[in-house]
């Protein structure tokens, strides 16, 4: 009779224990468990899970619940009153960040636990429809953006032997990615339950994060050898554009130099477009659907497409990883501006559904080329700096582009041109600068110490 109990309590146990030790398995493969990149990669799938719990009960509050016309005014004092003021805060983030070396596990924990107290705040204020909303909201998303700066300048400790960073930049980004997908249809079957079923559900996430932040290996508080980056232009401003001339000759220079500089402005580009066509896109759709299809399967073909786009860039971005990232940049950019202009002329479900998969491709790929670059060109004494203020730059340039797409006209053709017109100035503005930096090489990585 114990036996039989014993065997179905194993039977039983299984799928769970199972399931475990193969995600371990699959995150800790190739050196990654002993250098405990691993760890981090299941961090950041938690860190992942726990957002899309906090957006599907956001989203039915501030979008679904209404009318369009309402839910475009919500939307926008949404963008008012959280989006903002982030965008004063987000320069600050990384270089505050920046002078916490020695706490990032600790940091990654407190950015977890406020959210999980800022989900339990949300769950009250999703069924009373209270401003507390808004504020709790701007939390959430100003310690989501301090998570995400402290994580990329974290992996470079974490680095495997033989591993490079884009690699590693590929598989914490795909462990998110596969998390989100799990945890959207649970959030959304708890929804169905109550709208502040998925904020607990976020809350039980967040606070296994703050826990699991805490077994990432002591080396990743350690800031030895590490220093402050400046970008070219910064380092013009604070000591003139001879001084920058003469310092580039010798060691000790703290600056990423011309071609990281150029890649994050094209990263910005697409990053902005990014924001731009999931608000211009949400309200679009749910006004004119496409063709044959509901409101929402129209925004959940265009959320798959783009989704599926991301995946597949996070995955060819390690096969492309010894190819010069600069020349991989100008091509992604240069078909998200062949998509927008197609999309735009020829305006239907196909081609918005193709742009939205060509941008998120695009952007999974440039990112992950930008983050090479600082590999590369960005010395190991400044690396970590670089990371932060890549990350806060590129979530301003998202929120400019959200802020275009709140207050455009729902006219897709309209839309999609000036999407287009987004990508065209990030690529004219950088082709010329990556390209040089390309056919210079060897000294573009010179020109930093």
């Amino acid at each position: 009779m114990t036996g039989s109990v014993r065997a179905v309590g194993r039977a039983l146990h299984f799928p769970v224990t199972g399931t475990a030790r193969g995600i371990r398995k699959a995150t800790h493969a190739h050196g990654a468990g002993e250098s405990g990149l691993g760890k981090l990669i299941e961090l950041h799938a938690v860190n992942g899970a726990g957002d899309v719990m906090i957006t599907v009960a956001l989203a039915s509050t501030v979008f679904f619940s209404v009318p369009t016309d309402e839910a475009r005014g919500r939307v926008a004092l949404y963008l008012a009153i959280t989006m903002a003021p982030f965008t004063v805060l987000a320069p600050v983030i990384g270089p505050l960040l920046d002078r916490l070396p020695h706490g990032r596990r600790a940091a990654m924990a407190g950015a977890m636990f406020a959210r999980a107290l800022l989900a339990l705040l949300l769950s009250g204020a999703v069924v009373t429809g209270s401003l507390e909303l808004y504020p709790a909201a701007l939390g959430v998303l100003v310690a989501s953006r301090s998570y995400g700066v402290v994580r990329s300048a974290v992996v470079p400790r974490l680095l495997p032997p033989r591993f490079s960073l884009v690699k590693a930049n590929s598989r914490v980004t795909l462990g998110g990615l596969l998390a989100t997908g799990v945890a959207a249809p649970i959030g959304a079957g708890l929804q169905a339950l109550g709208p502040r079923y998925p904020l607990y559900g976020a809350f039980v996430i967040f606070i296994a994060g703050t826990f699991l932040s805490f077994t990432l290996p002591p080396k990743v508080d350690s800031a030895k050898g590490e220093d402050r980056a400046l970008l070219v232009a910064d380092e013009e401003h604070l000591h003139g554009p001879q001084l920058i001339k003469d310092k580039l000759r010798r060691p000790g220079l703290r600056t990423v130099g011309t071609a990281v500089t150029h890649a994050l402005g094209a990263n910005a580009a697409l990053r902005c477009l990014s924001g731009f066509l999931i608000f211009f896109l949400a309200f679009l759709l749910r006004e004119h659907p496409l063709t044959g299809e509901s409101a929402a399967v129209s925004l959940g073909i265009v959320g798959v497409s783009a989704g599926a786009g991301n995946a597949l860039g996070t995955a060819v971005g390690a096969w492309l990883k010894s190819r010069a990232p600069e020349i991989i940049i100008v091509t992604v950019v240069a078909c998200v501006l062949g998509a927008a202009i197609t999309a735009a002329i020829f305006f239907g479900a196909f081609l918005v559904a193709c742009l939205t998969a060509v941008a998120g491709f695009s952007q999974a790929l440039a990112k992950l080329s930008l983050d090479a670059l600082i590999q590369r060109d960005v010395p190991e004494l400044v690396r970590t700096s670089a990371f932060a203020r890549s990350e806060t730059l590129l979530q301003v340039a998202w929120v400019f582009g959200g802020a275009i797409g709140i207050v455009l006209p729902l006219n897709g053709t309209l839309g999609l041109s000036v999407a287009a017109a987004i990508v065209a100035v990030g690529w004219l503005t950088t082709t010329r600068g990556l390209l040089g930096a390309a056919r210079r090489g060897g000294p573009v990585r010179s020109r930093v110490a």
